[in-house]
């Protein structure tokens, strides 16, 4: 398959199309719409490697699907894989495994990955390997009640694996082996604040956690060597008092380590920050559309995308030096919810 893609998920249960794979306009970001499948329910989040798309199936029942996308046509191999929870929200791949974040149930799920078998099989077999249920409540009654596993991500040292958790107001940091994840602490932040997701810093240093209940940035260091998550300083990501509930939702840090980048939903905004000095809120541009559910970062660093769920559209930008998104264009993507790049 020649030149870069982009592939969008959304909600096919609201209207959305499922996966949806674009060409890149390396000179402008422009995308272009080539083809689309809903052969899987609500693929909400996305992660590829090596000519395979994973998609979470975000429901009561959560598996993961496996799609071969390595023509312009989106191929579901085999059955959908279940996860052991309930609503994955997230999804990404460490250590030969793939990794759900599992909001409904508050738990992390490991699926090991394999060659595919063919006849009607399903790379990732049949089930997972391990799930970590988590534990804990947090003083927002209507929304910490319980746990809420919001996101998993493996380090860049691909040591360790973090999961974000809004329910209980914590960041576990695991390890993971042969038979799945092992929790090896938990790190407590303020309480209330609601962590959704989390970036790292290039260099590895410094982790960046969004929250949603308060719209404000975690600053953490992080040790690498030692799988040490310390939290450091809290900034706000707005630069006035939002009008109702904010729903900060996706975080993401420049390929060069220059700037982050936050979406705010209630507010269908996104925040500006430099990193020279820790940190430090620059501006706040318009999302280009309503309820900027997910951010992405072409890997060149010069555009930038926000999924609008509920506006239904994809919006990309143009980043110069002063790292502040000027908006080029959009595409209609009903129900958007995340996108991602090969190159």
């Amino acid at each position: 398959m020649a030149g870069a893609r982009a592939y969008i998920g959304s909600f096919t249960s609201a209207g959305g199309d499922g996966v949806t794979v674009a060409e890149v306009d390396s000179a402008t970001g422009a995308l272009k719409v080539l083809a689309a499948t809903d052969a899987l329910p609500d693929p909400s989040y996305l992660a590829l490697a090596d000519g395979l798309l994973y998609a979470v199936s975000e429901g009561d029942e959560g598996a993961v699907g496996v799609f071969d996308v390595r023509q312009d046509e989106l191929r579901l191999l085999g059955a959908p894989s279940p996860v052991g929870g309930i609503g994955p929200t997230h999804l990404s791949l460490g250590a030969g495994h793939v990794l759900t974040a599992n909001y409904g149930s508050g738990s992390v799920s490991a699926l090991e990955r394999g060659d595919w078998p063919g006849q009607g099989a399903s790379p990732l077999g049949e089930g997972p390997v391990s799930v970590v249920q988590h534990a804990g409540t947090g003083p927002n009654e209507a929304r910490q009640a319980g746990p809420h596993a919001h996101q998993v991500v493996t380090d860049p040292s691909g040591r360790w694996v973090l999961s974000v958790d809004l329910g209980t107001d914590s960041v576990r940091v695991y390890s993971l082996g042969d038979r799945g994840l092992t929790v090896e602490r938990e790190v407590a932040l303020r309480a209330g604040n609601g962590p959704r997701h989390l970036a790292f810093h290039p260099a590895g240093g410094f982790v960046y956690v969004l929250n949603e209940l308060r719209p404000t940035l975690t600053v953490c260091s992080w040790d690498a060597d030692e799988g040490l998550l310390v939290p450091r300083d809290e900034v706000q990501v707005l630069d006035a008092e939002p009008k109702g509930d904010a729903y900060p939702s996706a975080i993401v840090v420049s390929p060069d380590g220059r700037f982050l980048w936050t979406a705010t939903r209630g507010e269908d905004v996104i925040s500006v920050f430099t990193l020279e000095d820790g940190p430090s809120l620059v501006t706040t541009v318009d999302c280009g559309g309503h309820w900027p559910r997910d951010l992405a970062v072409h890997p060149s660093g010069h555009f930038l995308y926000a999924a609008n769920e509920r506006s239904g559209d994809v919006t990309w930008f143009r980043v110069d030096a002063s790292g502040v998104p000027e908006r080029v264009g959009s595409t209609a993507a009903p129900s958007a919810s995340c996108v991602v790049f090969s190159v």
